[in-house]
């Protein structure tokens, strides 16, 4: 790696530590989302260096949608424990179950985390909740601040965006209100791979590349899984693949890849030109400005 890179990595990492630090000292409750993805367990890691030798201050929160990844669910469960934290779980499955939630013709949950993220900050007062958004990764996120100002509906206003000059960050906030927090705006994929590998940061095993049953539906391979299976006309088969992105798995595909290990990884995002959400998430492809529309309702 160049010394440009490292010089570019160690910026991004001061940055992100020096967010965390405002943040806590800031506001009375923050909580960091976290999945067991790439970008919340380099966020949880960046956390952890930022506050060294003590433990992380805050909890973590997982929106459960139910159509996880087995071999995601697992890395988080250990990743937690070892760093002892708190792991709040916000279930999509619970909601759907007692009736406040149905389920979608299309079987994607992904849209279904919205009120049970909104009903969490709520009932366990978060004022700032950390994400591992990143402006490169779609339009909308293009859009939004490092301190994301959201109202006491959770929605958010695109003219209530505040000016954030020589690293200065506004995070009042009225009674019920609160600020989404970016700490990895300004990092792009490769970015957060090359720092993977610079740190050697575990992940889930399925960011590389592993032999699955996949099928493919809108030009992507999907697993097969409790949110269901191929569709009438639409065959299994066998293939070598990784995952960009990992999120609810009815609407997040694979790609085709051989890059088994980080170096091939890296190789393999500086030659792409498409981002991970655009070549791995079917949400996304809803409308042009299907995450724009999320957002504005409380979502991530």
């Amino acid at each position: 790696m160049t010394t440009t890179a490292l010089d570019t990595l160690d910026r991004l990492e001061s940055e992100a530590i020096h967010i965390f630090r405002e943040v806590a000292g800031e506001f009375d409750r923050p909580v960091i989302l976290f999945s067991g993805g790439k970008d919340s367990t380099l966020l949880l890691h960046l956390a952890v260096k930022a506050f060294w030798p003590a433990p992380v201050p805050f909890p973590l929160l997982h929106v459960d949608t139910g159509h996880n990844f087995e071999e995601v669910i697992e890395f988080r469960d250990k990743v937690v424990a070892r760093h002892g934290l708190r792991l709040e779980v916000a279930s999509v499955q619970d909601y759907i179950d007692d009736g406040r939630l149905a389920e979608r013709p299309d079987g994607t949950r992904n849209p279904l985390q919205t009120v049970p993220l909104l009903d969490a900050i709520t009932s366990h007062r978060f004022d700032a909740v950390f994400g591992g958004g990143r402006r490169d990764e779609e339009r909308a996120r293009a859009k939004e601040r490092i301190f994301s100002l959201r109202n006491a509906f959770g929605q958010w206003e695109p003219r209530r965006q505040r000016p954030e000059l020589w690293n200065l960050y506004n995070g009042r906030h009225r009674p019920g209100e609160h600020v989404r927090v970016f700490p990895l705006s300004n990092w792009t994929e490769l970015d957060v791979w090359h720092y993977i590998a610079r740190e050697n940061i575990e992940l889930p095993s399925i960011y590389y590349a592993h032999r699955r049953e996949v099928y493919l539906r809108d030009g992507m391979w999907l697993a097969e899984g409790p949110w269901g299976g191929p569709r009438d006309g639409e065959h299994k088969i066998e293939k070598t693949v990784r995952y960009r992105t990992v999120g609810d798995g009815s609407c997040t595909g694979a790609v085709e890849s051989d890059a088994a290990d980080i170096q091939a990884v890296i190789a393999e995002v500086a030659a792409s030109r498409l981002t991970e959400r655009g070549a791995t998430r079917a949400d996304d492809r809803l409308s042009e400005a299907a995450m724009e529309d999320r957002k504005r309702e409380g979502y991530f």
